[in-house]
């Protein structure tokens, strides 16, 4: 074939291409909103049109009999037909996907929890089974993050509740005691000033006890961890409960000990110990035990464990004795002076020792969470020997080891 032939097809052929693709660009810009697979069909139409517009332009300039020319022609329209059928076919199939996906978004939004995941022979592609996977698994994480969040509202309800209440009594009580020395009716004045005082510091201890947690729910909480003997931190906790403990008819004494060095900030280290060896003296039975001991744990820890005597806990409720305010019973007794406190006790949670000076807004072990959580430590308990047995693990001093 001459070479001037050659640019003829050559152009013709750009001619036509140009022309078969402002069409097919004009048809796909009126079919935007058309489902995806007419958009899929136009551009294997417009491909196969040029295909053909190339093909019988070549065949113009070639001597080919018209017997041979019409089977060249009836070849073309199959393979045009077949193209367009299987971008037909597809397009349907990727269109009903992508309309399943758009249900399954729907269906988060409306708080649904999507199950089972698409196959790629089922969704048309493995990107679209990628994708409806992917949203299967959103649809469960919101779904979680949405009952815990309804579990922290319900939280911060009970805590607003038994707050208000634990507050109310000692303001009324305040009330009355200053009515009566108003109307001149108090047989020993000093006496009323004294319970005011102490009324007004568990009220105090309350609002600390609350800003404390506030604080540590936000993740503001400043920590300056320094090497500390857990020996040291223990021993001072148990000197200073051991008179309430005397006074209760509770045994505070020590358990094992391995000498060990944390990081941990020596305040708050001591506020958490504390706490829970405070829970464990105040509901210990009458003439119980609460044993502390400690020592290196796993994982690049020191443990420090406190067991009482309280009778144990009821396995339902173990999983809450962390949350702020949680209490296991609805009673609200209160010793003179005293006010509730989160404890461990099943059957008297909700008490506090008359005239505690610890107590408190009843976060106490939720305060404890927060703090080992600060110190990137960890607090758990369990039902061991007819009490509980709470474990505080602080991080090593990886610097000193053990000793």
């Amino acid at each position: 074939m001459a070479a001037s032939a050659v640019v003829g097809i050559l152009g013709w052929l750009l001619g036509w291409s140009v022309l078969i693709t402002a069409a097919s660009l004009g048809l796909q810009r009126l079919a935007r909103r058309a489902p995806f697979w007419v958009q899929l069909v136009l551009v294997v139409a417009a491909t196969a049109g040029v295909f053909i517009a190339g093909i019988a332009t070549a065949l113009n300039g070639m001597a080919i009999s018209e017997a041979d020319l019409s089977v060249l022609w009836l070849i073309l329209a199959l393979a045009a037909a077949v193209a367009i059928a299987m971008s037909l076919v597809l397009g349907l199939r990727l269109s009903r996907s992508t309309s399943r996906l758009i249900a399954d978004a729907a269906r988060i939004g409306r708080g649904e929890v999507l199950t089972g995941r698409l196959r790629p022979s089922d969704a048309g592609s493995a990107e679209l089974a990628a994708l409806a996977g992917e949203l299967t698994h959103t649809s469960r994480s919101l779904d979680e993050s949405r009952a815990r969040e309804a579990d922290i509202e319900s939280a911060r309800r009970e805590l607003v509740t038994w707050i208000s209440h634990d507050l109310r009594t000692p303001l009324a009580a305040v009330r009355a005691m200053a009515e009566a020395l108003d109307d001149g009716v108090a047989t020993d004045a000093a006496d009323y000033h004294r319970r005011m005082i102490t009324e007004t510091d568990h009220m105090a201890s309350m609002v600390n006890d609350l800003l404390e947690l506030s604080t540590l729910e936000a993740g503001t909480l400043v920590i300056h961890a320094e090497p500390l003997e857990l020996y040291d931190l223990a021993s001072d906790v148990m000197a200073e409960l051991a008179p309430l403990a005397a006074r209760r008819g509770v045994t505070l004494g020590g358990g094992p000990t391995a000498s060990c060095r944390v990081l941990a900030d020596a305040r708050t280290a001591s506020r958490a110990l504390k706490n829970v060896v405070l829970n464990a003296v105040m509901y210990s039975i009458e003439g119980g035990t609460v044993t502390v001991g400690l020592g290196p744990g796993t994982g690049g820890t020191g443990e420090v464990w406190v067991q009482d005597t309280c009778g144990g806990i009821g396995a339902e409720d173990l999983p809450r004795l962390f949350d702020p305010g949680w209490r296991k019973s609805a009673s609200r007794t209160r010793g003179p002076g005293g006010a509730p406190f989160v404890g461990a006790g099943s059957t008297a949670a909700g008490t506090t020792a008359p005239g505690s000076p610890f107590a408190g807004a009843g976060v106490g072990l939720s305060v404890v969470a927060g703090i080992l959580r600060a110190h990137g430590g960890t607090v758990a308990v369990e039902n061991r020997d007819g009490g509980c047995r709470f474990t505080l693990a602080f991080p090593l001093d990886q610097t000193a080891g053990t000793k």
